[in-house]
């Protein structure tokens, strides 16, 4: 089997050269103007042409990802923009837009511009053969497939498409919408995700009201008292407050013992009442939600995992494997890179796969793990109900080696708390290995027992390798 590209995300330099250190093939980067990560975005032109400079020196790659949905303003500059970047010869261009490929394409068959490939952004939600082969006429050399597609329909486009390069999403955020298309943070901010400045807002906290719907059609909330305001009806049942009758762990725990999505076909009575959701940060504005068999689509989504899949990705001949997250940390980047790598070698290699791959990507914080839709489940399984934000279970990032002296102490940039008698984990391109920390000093060369937080630096011993290392306290 050939062994598929390792493809990184890339929001700084710093993250590039992660990247390469811990297995990548190829990373991506794009200009916030023209990209969806307009924030944590260091990529200008200058550094562009650094990252090409030394992707290139490395014998690795570097995309440029310029994959908005553009509207009218920006078609106007984009050519113009984009020009000074197509002389830094990146390897590909990730595009999503129609009208932009067509632009693009024109220049470079007119001889204006140098040829190099065009990679199909996800944000074209490529679902099925006939669309890869029409956008294969238009010019483009890879297809990003649909985060919405099983790894059967992947593989009857492999063999419906056997000369164009197949890229497949296997890790990390997942959105509520469909591959990016959703419209809370426009809403909410006028921030619009297609042009890379989503505030996340299926990641808020929410507060679940009872409500009752009025001879009119409106939607009126159940007030403290009993009633829902004027228009109901003096015979209207009262709705009980969400949580009283409805417990959403056992609700949950039945779905997933349920062998389909649908389940039996039985809905649970308060799920045909109306209810209206708060954001915490806007009280008193109330938004109606509706819930079909399959749940409720405003909350957020759990992350991507497909590192078990990665056998069977190989065996389809899917050309890249691709991990998310332009604005997660060097250690996400590291340590995605890392098992990843050993995930895709082990594949190549006919060795079976390694279920320690799974307890170090717990060493990243998480909403939880789903493989989407790779694999059938319930709609439970892809939603996280309890918490917005990320956490680790395994491990905790701490901190970043900046030096080592010979006697085999490193000066460590401190990002989170950590103390002596903790067990660390020293994640480095050579390997990993984990010690308990015996000593610590503060930057005078004083003993010390506890790195408060970030920004510190502190000198611990940790022997060799450790240059360039990544610190995580283990949980």
């Amino acid at each position: 089997m050939n062994a598929p590209e390792l493809l990184l995300p890339a929001g700084s330099l710093r993250h590039l050269r992660a990247a390469f250190d811990f297995g990548a093939d190829a990373v991506y980067a794009g200009q916030p103007r023209y990209s969806l990560r307009a924030r944590n975005n260091e990529f200008r032109l200058e550094q562009l042409a650094q990252g090409i400079a030394e992707a290139h020196a490395r014998g690795k790659k570097l995309f440029v990802t310029s994959n908005l949905i553009a509207h009218n303003d920006k078609v106007r500059t984009y050519l113009r923009d984009l020009a000074p970047v197509v002389e830094l010869r990146p390897d590909a261009l990730i595009m999503a837009d129609a009208g932009l490929i067509m632009l693009v394409r024109e220049e470079m068959e007119r001889g204006r511009w140098p040829e190099i490939p065009i990679h199909l952004s996800v944000q074209a939600n490529t679902t099925n053969w006939a669309a890869v082969k029409f956008w294969q006429r238009a010019g483009v050399s890879r297809i990003i497939l649909s985060r919405e597609l099983s790894l059967d329909e992947v593989a009857q486009i492999r063999d419906a498409c056997p000369d164009v390069e197949l890229e497949v999403f296997v890790h990390g955020a997942l959105c509520i919408a469909y591959s990016g298309r959703c419209l809370l943070s426009g809403y909410f901010n006028r921030r619009d995700p297609n042009q890379g400045t989503c505030t996340n807002a299926c990641r808020w906290s929410y507060t679940t009201h009872a409500a009752q719907p009025t001879e009119t059609g409106d939607v009126q909330p159940v007030t403290a008292g009993g009633g829902c305001g004027s228009g109901c009806g003096s015979d209207a049942p009262d709705p009980q407050p969400l949580g009283t009758e409805f417990d959403w762990a056992r609700e949950q725990a039945d779905a997933e013992a349920r062998p389909a999505t649908t389940g039996d076909g039985r809905r649970h009575p308060l799920a045909d009442r109306v209810w209206l959701l708060q954001e915490s940060q806007r009280p008193g504005e109330l938004m109606p939600i509706m819930e079909d068999e399959h749940g409720t689509y405003i909350l957020n989504s759990r992350d991507l995992r497909a590192v078990e899949y990665v056998e069977r990705l190989v065996r389809i001949g899917v050309d890249s494997l691709k991990i998310e997250g332009r604005t997660k940390s060097v250690y996400y980047v590291a340590r995605t890179a890392q098992v990843y790598r050993r995930a895709i070698d082990d594949a190549v290699a006919g060795r079976p796969f390694n279920p320690e791959l799974l307890r170090e990507l717990e060493g990243l914080a998480s909403r939880g793990y789903t493989s989407g839709l790779l694999e059938r489940r319930p709609a439970q399984d892809y939603q996280n109900y309890l918490s917005g934000h990320s956490a680790p279970t395994r491990a905790q990032y701490v901190g970043d080696v900046i030096g080592v002296r010979a006697d085999g102490w490193a000066e460590v940039e401190t990002k989170n708390r950590f103390a002596v008698g903790d067990r660390l984990e020293v994640i480095h391109p050579a390997g990993n290995r984990t010690l308990t920390l015996s000593a610590m000093q503060d930057g005078n060369g004083q003993p010390i027992e506890v790195a408060a937080g970030n920004p510190l630096r502190v000198w611990v011993p940790l022997g060799a390798p450790a240059d360039g290392a990544l610190l995580a306290r283990l949980v």
